[in-house]
Order: structure tokens, then C-alpha cells, then sequence
């Protein structure tokens, strides 16, 4: 598998950003990355925790909506 801008429009934008700076030191000085560290894995379990939730409702949910339901018999029914 090859590395690089395959064709015409990646040649260009690697041309366009080859100079430009990606590593800001300033931000660097403003944000501790402990601290960043702590919030991205809370953010983390906090979505890891809802989506768990969200799967433990819907089978409840769909459990109930199981024991709800009435089924009638159709004349096109062939039992």
C-alpha cells in the first residue's frame, strides 16, 4: 500500500499544507493534559454508560411491547 497523494487534487493539497504549522506550543500552555486526559475517558464511560442504558430500554421496552400485544385471529389464518 502506497503512501502519498495519489492523484492530481492530493498532489495539490499536499503542495497547499506542506508548510503550513500543525503543533501549536500556545495551546500547549493553556490546557493541562492530565486534566484533558480525565474529561476525554469521563466523556468516555458517561457515552459508554448511555449507550448501555439505551440497549437495557430497548429490550425492556420491546419485552413489554411483546406481552402487550393481542393477536386475533385472521379467516386467512391456516392453523
Amino acid at each position: 500500500m502506497a503512501v502519498g497523494p495519489r492523484d492530481y487534487i492530493d498532489q495539490l493539497l499536499v503542495k497547499k499544507y506542506a508548510d503550513e504549522k500543525v503543533d501549536n506550543p500556545e495551546i500547549a500552555k493553556l490546557v493541562d493534559p492530565s486534566k484533558m486526559l480525565e474529561a476525554m475517558g469521563e466523556y468516555s464511560d458517561m457515552r459508554k454508560n448511555m449507550m448501555l442504558l439505551n440497549n437495557k430500554l430497548t429490550s425492556v421496552c420491546a419485552a413489554l411491547n411483546a406481552k402487550a400485544a393481542q393477536y386475533r385471529c385472521s379467516r386467512f389464518a391456516t392453523a
